[in-house]
């Protein structure tokens, strides 16, 4: 029995670290090579909001902290901070002023509907298949700032195996320990565990110091560009809540109402 639990703890172990191995490669790959600039003086409309450091818009922090779903958190924040949209407690979010200032919010708009009022989460399943949002994550891939969809979900994902791998190892152990047959030498039996452990561990330990930070969606460019590494936390015309938001997601916001309000729809 013991040999069944040792084959499942190594089999966790190299399929979970094959996979991250694989991952951090296709990750390598997709984002190797110079970006390309955009022309000079030319600046996208989803620019208008939060412009922060060089080519970074608010909306575009909010996807490479945490994709479509962060992105649609911050523009429903935005047009609540602005008392265009009223979010309540109980997940809705209800137009109070119908006229979009960009493509994203138009978007958002066009997602509540005619009615004027729709949950939280169908606005968030909305708008991640919009053009306005696609167009924000295909101008971050474009300038290698984030992860294109085959590469997604990445490192981060990988990660999270493998660290589950080295968990399973752990029980697995105690349970070959605990069925081993009489006489059986115990210290050769959790020996053998210590090869499935060691090869999870030190994969992960590769991943910490090669990798981290684990992302989903942005590149190690578009992790630098990001407040926080090199670039200032705030400006005049973005306010540091929406800042926050993007980069932390609702759980960062201090407004009791509006953490209450994406909480309660699943943020």
């Amino acid at each position: 029995m013991w040999l069944l639990f040792l084959l499942v703890a190594c089999s966790a172990a190299v399929l979970s670290c094959a996979l991250l191995c694989r991952a951090a490669v296709a990750a390598a790959r997709a984002t190797s090579g110079p970006a390309p600039q955009p022309p000079p003086g030319t600046v996208p409309e989803t620019a208008a909001v939060g412009r922060r450091g060089p080519g970074l818009t608010l909306y575009e922090m909010a996807y490479l902290s945490g994709g479509p779903h962060r992105l649609a958190d911050v523009v429903l924040v935005l047009m609540a901070q602005q008392r265009r949209l009223l979010l309540a407690d109980t997940g809705w979010a209800t137009v109070v002023d119908p006229v979009g200032k960009d493509a994203v919010e138009r978007a958002t708009l066009s997602a509540i509907g005619p009615e004027g009022q729709r949950r939280i989460p169908a606005i968030r399943d909305a708008l991640t298949g919009d053009d306005a949002v696609r167009e924000v994550a295909d101008r971050l891939v474009t300038d290698g700032l984030a992860l294109p969809v085959a590469v997604r979900p990445g490192v981060a994902g990988a990660v999270r195996l493998v660290r589950a791998a080295a968990l399973l190892v752990l029980p697995a152990a105690a349970a070959s320990y605990w069925t081993a047959p009489d006489g059986a030498d115990g210290g050769l039996l959790l020996a053998w565990f210590s090869l499935p452990l060691i090869l999870t561990l030190g994969t992960w330990a590769v991943a910490r110091f090669e990798l981290h930070p684990y992302s989903d969606w942005a590149t190690t460019a578009g992790e630098r560009q990001l407040p926080g590494n090199g670039h200032s936390p705030t400006t005049a015309a973005t306010p540091a809540s929406l800042i926050t938001l993007a980069l932390r997601g609702p759980a960062a916001l201090t407004d009791p109402a509006l953490r209450a309000a994406l909480h309660s729809s699943g943020a």
